[in-house]
């Protein structure tokens, strides 16, 4: 009998002591300013989901890779630019609430949310058992940590109006130390989110680079790795180059280390659009690495004004073309803008790489020449 008093004693404080954590934990938001009202775990963040009332909306989610690497997505299908996903993720665990909105604003400031205000969710992996500093954790799950309603700037533009799911009334929040608000980092256009990079292939990981010039095809090319080092090909005739200048060469391969496109062309007028991609293209890039990977980059001028091409007659005007900036098509799906700066280095002719003098370099440049 008093073996089980001590059991039914223990059960109890037991029960008392889950209880009051849950109350701890899930206890009342609006009571009191305890900043609570941002994400503090932000590695266990697993996906954001985010909507606007233009009918706008993203998925934003963490995977991993095929080696073992975590990466973001946007939609499931494109990867995520990382400087978005980082800014978004030091935006959820650093906001604040500055203050409480007055309570004479509050019907107000509630309309307005009700009507402009981008709907954000996010998601996070929880462990059912998560013992020992997260060295022992079983049971993964995915839960709904916060559903916040971001709203419009306040009147010194340094916050913003937030409404988070389950409070009473809405906050003005802010990151302590910067200067401006936060609406402008939870936006719901896919096109916003996803990455701007092209190739991120070491020159140890190229297999090879072709460069077709249609309008020049004896000035078309392809720089091709055999055994340890390249071989420089004339792709008109098939013939191996002798004499190329190798410091040209290593500089091109070099780009596609981290090779990046300006913007999406999404928002370009379509008579821009069908004046520029109606022509042949100026180049035709493709490039491919060492596990069969290939991607294609097609360039086509960009006119400063479209309506010149039918004002006059001479197209070959320099003064018709943006001296900053071309088309692409990448891997004919996505249409872009690219920099004639960034690319300056690769969308050149084959007589751009080859020694003047005629001289024979080498007949090959090996790796080490380039590392």
């Amino acid at each position: 009998m008093k073996k089980n008093r001590y059991i039914i004693i223990l059960a109890a404080v037991v029960v008392i002591g889950v209880v009051a954590l849950i109350v701890a934990r899930h206890g009342s938001k609006d009571a009191t300013f305890d900043q609570d009202f941002h994400i503090e775990d932000i590695d266990a963040v697993s996906k954001v989901f985010i909507a606007d009332k233009q009918d706008q909306q993203v998925l934003l989610q963490r995977e991993i890779d095929s080696v073992g690497d975590t990466v973001w997505t946007v939609d499931n299908l494109y990867p995520a630019s990382k400087p978005m996903i980082s800014l978004l993720l030091e935006t959820l665990h650093d906001m604040r609430i500055r203050q409480q909105v007055n309570k004479n604003a509050v019907p107000q400031a509630v309309k307005l949310l009700s009507a402009r205000a981008v709907k954000v969710e996010v998601y996070q992996q929880r462990y059912f058992i998560n013992w020992f500093g997260g060295k022992f954790r079983l049971f993964p799950h995915e839960r709904l940590a916060a559903t916040y309603f971001v709203g419009h700037e306040t009147q010194d533009m340094m916050a913003c109006h937030m409404f988070r799911k389950g409070d009473k009334v809405p906050y003005i929040i802010h990151i302590p130390g910067f200067r401006g608000y936060l609406t402008p980092r939870f936006v719901a256009d896919p096109y916003s989110w996803r990455s701007h990079n092209i190739v991120d292939w070491d020159i140890r990981e190229l297999q090879s680079v072709e460069m077709d010039i249609p309008a020049s095809p004896e000035e078309s090319f392809v720089v091709r790795r055999e055994g340890e080092g390249f071989v420089f090909e004339l792709t008109q005739n098939h013939k191996v180059v002798d004499g190329f200048d190798t410091a040209r060469v290593a500089q091109m391969l070099s780009c596609f280390a981290n090779l990046n496109f300006d913007e999406f062309a999404s928002r370009v007028p379509n008579s821009n659009m069908e004046t520029s991609f109606n022509a042949d293209p100026r180049t035709i890039l493709r490039i491919t690495n060492t596990d069969g990977r290939v991607r294609e980059v097609k360039t086509y001028l960009k006119y400063n004004n479209p309506d010149d091409t039918l004002a006059m007659p001479d197209t070959s005007m320099y003064e018709m073309f943006d001296v900053d900036r071309l088309y692409a098509i990448i891997d004919n799906t996505d249409s872009v803008l690219i920099q004639y700066f960034v690319f300056d280095n690769i969308l050149q002719p084959a007589s751009f790489f080859l020694n003047p003098s005629g001289v024979a370099d080498k007949p090959k440049m090996v790796m080490k020449e380039i590392k």
